[in-house]
């Protein structure tokens, strides 16, 4: 777990050394293995959502949905969702590489398009979130009400999304001060709004351009507008809270975050969460073998195209050190 300091980005931009630092966080000793009934209530407010949308597929396609539906809200899914795990995650909150210019900017639209926020508020929110992570002071844990069926179900639901109505703002001047002496990502933090339409309209253009038909821009923007936005939110929603409840832990943390596999590919590997939160800064959260981890692998692309420097792959002397 790190504090802002530590979590703030070396990518090409100050880094947030001026940031003030909360209380040094005490280390989280788990609790014993969650019972029967915890598992069970998990498992129903996961899987039935979820399952409910794969049945609407095969329900609607022909009628209500089609190719170019599936395509769109695919493009959109991807670049919207690694402009968060790629952007937003790894670059601007903890600083996992360095980025040109034109990078720093595409990767801050990229994000914004996934309409979870301006990049100066989803950044700050995320570094409190490292400095008390389980604890006092988080904005998004799920045990914030006790370690109860009961309590865990709200403290599931708060962690997924009831935060987000939380009236408490996390002050940037104080966690992302970097970002705050940054004119680019600023412009385009306060752009969102503009963004925001862009990401919800660009759907339904596409549709009427590729259809032709009214009927055509309607369904793009239903799948590739409501739909992608929606399944992207859940998806991120529940690093917050579905991998700070369950999941294997290979690594130590001052916790509870833990690894679900299946939630990897929608998440782009987010949810290898443990060995975020062991070794914030690294650049591949799977790092075990079989953990598919594409935001890493977008970030080598990066690399490679002399787009990113200084990535902070994982060391096995430090991955060693952090062995549970």
């Amino acid at each position: 777990m790190s504090t802002p300091a530590e979590a703030s980005p070396e990518a090409g931009r100050p880094t947030a050394a001026t940031a003030a630092s909360p209380a040094t966080p005490q280390p989280h000793v788990d609790p014993n293995p969650k019972r029967r009934g915890e598992q069970t209530a998990l498992f129903l407010f996961i899987a039935v959502p979820f399952v409910a949308l794969v049945a609407a597929v095969p329900m609607a396609w022909g009628r209500v949905l089609n190719w170019h539906d599936l395509v769109i809200a695919f493009v959109l899914y991807m670049i919207s969702g690694l402009g968060i795990t790629v952007g937003f995650h790894r670059f601007f909150t903890h600083g996992s590489f360095r980025a040109n210019r034109p990078l720093t900017i595409a990767l801050a639209v990229a994000g914004s398009l996934a309409v979870e926020g301006p990049v100066l508020r989803w950044v700050s929110d995320h570094r409190r979130h490292h400095a008390f992570s389980d604890r006092e002071g988080d904005p998004h844990s799920p045990w914030r009400y006790g370690e109860t069926v009961p309590a865990l179900m709200k403290g599931l639901f708060y962690a997924h999304m009831g935060w987000l109505f939380d009236p408490e703002n996390t002050n940037p001047q104080r966690y992302a001060p970097d970002l705050l002496r940054d004119r680019g990502v600023m412009f385009v933090s306060r752009a969102f709004g503009p963004l925001v339409i862009a990401s919800m309209g660009l759907p339904a253009l596409l549709g009427f351009l590729i259809t032709g038909t009214w009927q055509g821009a309607a369904t793009a923007f239903f799948w590739g507008s409501l739909v992608r936005v929606g399944l992207l939110h859940h998806v991120t929603w529940s690093i917050n809270s579905i991998c700070h409840a369950m999941g294997e832990r290979p690594f130590k943390s001052r916790d509870r975050s833990g690894n679900v596999w299946w939630l990897a590919l929608l998440s782009f590997g987010e949810s290898w969460h443990n060995l975020h939160h062991a070794d914030p800064t690294c650049a591949r959260h799977g790092v075990l073998r079989g953990q598919i981890d594409s935001s890493a692998r977008v970030i080598w692309f990066f690399e490679k195209f002399g787009w990113a420097t200084n990535v902070r792959w994982p060391d096995t002397t430090r991955l060693a050190a952090r062995r549970a």
